[in-house]
């Protein structure tokens, strides 16, 4: 390994190329500003070593003539390498440089001046720092630029950074995803700080950072000269601070099979073509988990899912997914070792028996001949493509799990059905939905389990006490059994029922002890149903309930949600915090009753919009029209015009203790009806509203669930 080399040393006469096998650009804020420190707080006398640059050079040969790069490697001596390590920080390197380019073009006085004649220092123009480090323009024909540093042509960041980084022109539309967000982040993080340098130093600052980076940040160069150093160093190395993800290292893995293959096991075409299947399948899963750009799914969690679903469930924690998928299925040695099936061939009579006499001569008879053997890797190219091939295809499926309302081809109800399993937390079923979506080809039948499914967590995790992983295996199984078609929605429906029998009674009527017993404990720490944690997705069911053609949506799940703002969604009718008027409404009720009241699900409102604290205490009449601070803005709604069931509520004339009670049970009547199961009477749902003062709720339990 020869001496640390500065970029301006390393980009002579190079043209480096990140290789399919490699992810896309993957630092984020954290490691951009320790790099910028790095350069901001070097000293003009020192230098900064930055790693090792592990190249595999391109042969000649292989560049072919219509090759953008080929003009360069066969008229001027350039040469191409695939970058093995350090793509991350030649990336940002680049982005950098492009940033300064960008900002110098920009200044005022630099306006409408062509590149030749903006000077980013007395002998250095923009045209020559970009011929430097950044392109190469053909002087003859088309004039076209070729990119001293980029992506090979099939990686879905190749146009990104040429047409949205680099600027160059015609780019029309360009596919984003979580990685080209990574790099117009990158981009819009330089300029800002370049932008400050500028304000504080001046061009001399911009220029001595300049300096720094191209002189001062200094690479060793290590050129790997075979093809399987290549992949085992790419797995064994990392990144400043990203190590790579467990998808990542499959498809390095992956493709690394693609090597060991014999001729004759996988010809040339062949091995091509399950190549180009490895990285068609990786771009269309990377593009999948960062469709959302804001909100990216995550690589290995995606991953987790597709093993359950394809391979098999195992219930151990952590990383057993990655360690089969590496260390046990897409290994080398299954590969390598071979599978030896023997052929028995007919043999001459005469040659039946021999082995039975003791002086066989082995020179008589080529045994050898006449048995042969044929061997073949254990792991068949074909079971690399089905797998890839299942988690394309896959990847589409797990982001229209997450994200229904950017889905394709799905109907409005479907999306519906999805969007309310995530709302109620899908649990442990996620790789079940994406068998679902993935196998069955029948909208209707799908909507039908994920009813089913959404029914099973809402009965088993919210109104029961069910552990979080309750035959969380069987339905793990499930995924993988439907999706190798061995098993059907019926029968997977029918474990759902089965799943729920505990909680139902032998007349078919809900059996709410464990219902009771965890509201009990609300009510006694003085939450009641507003510490439910089904209670946000109950209202809010109930909302959609009341809407109809001639009712529009005045709410939206997210509007339930927690914000900076701390946005309150949910109010209690009847306030906490009695006034003097709101006692009128409760004579005759002692304090320990009123508690209950103000605690049950009926005084329990869902509101449309935020709503100010001060406010809250407020006597019916007033909380049913809309508030006006003194500057006539308006500070809150009422609820005469809040969600459709703040104008349900604004119907009564007065709030008290009966409509209390009459509205909880009409709460409970729909839940009922939404979610298909019975209460045995109103005195059991008075009883779960814990207001049946009359009598002992837990006698009243005893008769009801026994």
């Amino acid at each position: 390994m020869d001496e640390p080399k500065p970029l301006d040393s390393l980009f002579k006469e190079k043209i480096f190329r990140i290789p399919d096998y490699q992810r896309g650009y993957a630092w984020q804020r954290e490691q951009l500003k320790a790099f910028w420190e790095d350069l901001l707080n070097l000293s003009s006398n020192r230098s900064h070593y930055t790693g090792v640059l592990t190249l595999k050079e391109i042969p000649a040969r292989n560049i072919a003539d219509s090759d953008k790069e080929f003009w360069l490697v066969d008229d001027h001596s350039y040469r191409v390498y695939h970058v093995v390590d350090g793509q991350q920080r030649l990336t940002t390197f680049i982005i950098f440089l492009q940033a300064l380019v960008d900002f110098f073009k920009a200044l005022p006085e630099n306006k409408g001046k062509p590149e030749e004649n903006v000077y980013i220092s007395e002998s250095l123009s923009l045209a020559a720092l970009q011929s430097r480090y950044l392109f190469k323009i053909k002087p003859t024909g088309d004039e076209f630029r070729t990119y001293k540093f980029g992506y090979t042509q099939d990686n879905p960041s190749y146009n990104y950074l040429r047409f949205q980084i680099l600027g160059e022109d015609g780019g029309g539309f360009v596919q984003e995803t979580f990685y080209t967000l990574n790099l117009s982040n990158a981009k819009t993080y330089f300029t800002e700080q370049l932008r400050e340098l500028h304000r504080e130093e001046g061009i001399t600052g911009l220029q001595e950072i300049y300096k720094k980076l191209t002189k001062r940040f200094l690479f060793n160069e290590y050129v790997i000269k075979d093809d399987f150093d290549v992949f085992v160093a790419f797995e064994t190395m990392n990144n400043r601070g990203k190590k790579l993800s467990d998808l990542e290292l499959l498809k390095n893995r992956l493709i690394y099979l693609t090597t060991l293959y014999t001729d004759d096991e996988l010809d040339a075409a062949s091995r091509k073509n399950l190549r180009d299947t490895i990285n068609d399948a990786w771009k269309e899963v990377y593009h999948q988990l960062g469709r959302n750009k804001s909100r990216p799914l995550n690589d290995d969690d995606f991953l987790r899912a597709h093993w359950t679903m394809y391979f098999k469930y195992s219930r151990q924690t952590g990383r057993d997914y990655i360690r089969f998928l590496l260390d046990e299925q897409f290994t080398p040695q299954n590969v390598h070792k071979k599978i030896e099936r023997e052929v028995v061939l007919e043999i001459a009579e005469e040659q039946r028996y021999v082995t039975d006499i003791l002086d066989f001569d082995d020179a008589d008879i080529d045994v050898a001949e006449e048995v042969k053997v044929i061997s073949s890797a254990q792991l068949q190219p074909i079971e690399i493509r089905d797998f890839v091939n299942s988690l394309k295809e896959s990847a589409v499926h797990w982001f229209n799990s997450f994200y229904p309302d950017l889905a394709e081809g799905i109907s409005e109800n479907e999306r519906l059905w999805i969007d309310r399993l995530n709302r109620v937390g899908m649990v442990y079923f996620r790789p079940l939905i994406m068998a679902i979506l993935k196998n069955e080809p029948s909208e209707a039948d799908r909507i039908r389990i994920f009813q089913r499914i959404e029914r099973f967590i809402f009965i088993a995790f919210r109104t029961t006490s069910a552990r979080a992983n309750y035959r969380s295996s069987e339905f793990y199984n499930a995924a993988r059994a439907l999706d190798r078609k061995e098993t059907t929605l019926d029968e997977i429906s029918k474990k759902l029922d089965d799943g729920l029998s505990y909680t139902f009674n032998d007349d078919g009527t809900l059996r709410d002890i464990e219902f009771y017993n965890i509201l009990r404990k609300k009510f006694e720490n003085g939450s009641g149903y507003y510490g439910w944690s089904g209670l946000r997705y109950f209202l809010y069911e109930y909302e959609i309930s009341l809407l109809s053609e001639s009712r529009h949506k005045k709410i939206d799940w997210s509007d339930l949600l927690k914000t900076e703002n701390d946005k309150i969604s949910i109010e209690h009718i009847y306030p906490q915090t009695e006034t003097d008027e709101w006692a009128n409404a409760f004579i005759g009720v002692d304090i320990e009753k009123k508690r209950y009241y103000n605690a049950t699900l009926g005084n329990l409102l869902l509101l449309s919009a935020s709503i100010n604290s001060s406010l809250q205490n407020d006597i019916f009449v007033e909380k049913k029209k809309a508030k006006y601070n003194a500057a006539k803005e308006k500070v809150r709604n009422g609820y005469s015009d809040g969600s459709h069931s703040e104008i349900e509520v604004s119907q009564q004339d007065i709030w008290g203790p009966e409509q209390i009670n009459d509205r909880g049970i009409k709460l409970l009547s729909f839940m009922e009806k939404r979610w298909d199961f019975k209460f045995k009477d109103n005195a059991q749902k008075n009883n779960i509203l814990f207001l049946n003062f009359g009598e002992q709720s837990e006698e009243i339990h005893q008769q009801v669930n026994n």
